[in-house]
């Protein structure tokens, strides 16, 4: 009903036919509570509520239009929201804004969406999209950089196609600044499938702007393989990430993360899933080369609705710091937390 709804008050607004196009609302929610230690100054445990531990939280429209002769229109708007505190993501549709077409030679989208790294790479990961506690797509806080890659591109053009079991795609994200490409982004990978194993390869170069005292840039480059297997209840995966920034006047940042796990369906309602991460930082004397350790139980209460507990740990040599979640800061060498949630998707 919603859905009919939200079509309705579309296409009054546009004064379009609805014959041939559909437009659908979609959404997830994912909160969480949970214990965290060597959190926050003072270094002690801190009770959280969070939005998204399994999936980011969002809210979406997506539509198509039959264009005849297999070929179709589509667009997509996407927003993060903190379901913690009602805040949406600013820009608005942050995630995803794209318009594009779709035929048997595959698919082209424009606007800002996924990169088509993130696209092939992500699959390979036992936590799957989580924003917590996954160092895949960034590697965790404690150094420099997060040794990682881009989630999305601005000013971007996508292709993503199919060839019997070879998927291949590629991005490009214009820098929009000078002629001679700086601050553009650019993302191919590929997949290849064989019975229950399969294999991607991928990699990013994204260009830097240069500095205005120097007039150099730091480029940064990530290459990702990855491998898995995938019988019945058992999914087997892991990949390394390769990333090198060139930083202007300073050695270069080089950083190597690995991780491997399993996904083990134990009933139709029940899944495990267990991960190891290890970054191996390569740009100083003393660094922390950080490893993290995940396990997970997830319960489905319906298609729609789960409910799970996630377990972490995370250490960092040297004294350094390091943080379970990529995007905080490290309060101590050592780090664990423990949470449960529920997550529901419409």
């Amino acid at each position: 009903m919603k859905r009919k709804l939200a079509w309705g008050v579309c296409a009054l607004a546009c004064g379009t036919a609805a014959a041939q196009s559909n437009v659908n609302v979609y959404g997830l929610v994912d909160m969480n509570i949970g214990v965290i230690d060597n959190a926050g100054a003072d270094k002690g445990n801190t009770l959280r509520i969070n939005s998204g531990g399994m999936n980011t939280s969002r809210l979406g429209f997506v539509g198509s239009e039959d264009l005849g002769g297999g070929l179709k229109a589509l667009f997509q708007l996407e927003m993060g929201i903190a379901a913690d505190t009602g805040v949406a993501d600013t820009p608005l549709f942050k995630r995803q804004a794209t318009v594009g077409l779709e035929g048997r030679w595959g698919t082209v989208l424009l606007g800002r969406a996924f990169t088509t790294v993130y696209d092939f790479v992500l699959p390979y990961d036992p936590m799957g999209y989580a924003p917590q506690y996954s160092w895949a797509p960034a590697g965790n806080a404690s150094g420099a950089s997060k040794y990682g890659m881009a989630f999305a591109f601005d000013n971007l053009v996508k292709y993503q196609g199919k060839m019997g079991n070879l998927s291949y795609g590629a991005s490009y994200g214009a820098g929009e600044g000078s002629s001679s490409g700086d601050g553009a982004k650019g993302a191919v990978a590929v997949n290849y499938m064989a019975g229950p194993w399969s294999a991607m390869a991928a990699y990013e170069r994204i260009n830097g702007v240069p500095e205005a005292a120097t007039g150099t840039r730091g480029d940064t480059t990530a290459w990702h393989l990855g491998a898995m297997y995938s019988a019945g209840t058992v999914k087997l995966q892991a990949a390394m990430r390769d990333y090198r920034q060139e930083a202007a006047g300073t050695p270069d940042v080089r950083a190597r993360l690995y991780w491997a796990g399993t996904n083990v369906m134990v009933t139709p309602a029940v899944t495990l899933a267990g991960v190891v991460y290890y970054q191996d930082v390569r740009h100083g004397a003393a660094e922390a080369d950080p490893v993290m350790v995940v396990g997970r139980v997830r319960y489905a209460l319906s298609r729609r609705t789960d409910l799970y507990v996630t377990a972490a740990i995370a250490k960092a040599k040297h004294g350094l710091l390091v943080g379970l979640a990529r995007d905080e800061a490290g309060f101590g060498s050592r780090q664990k937390s423990v949470l449960a949630g529920i997550q529901h998707r419409f």
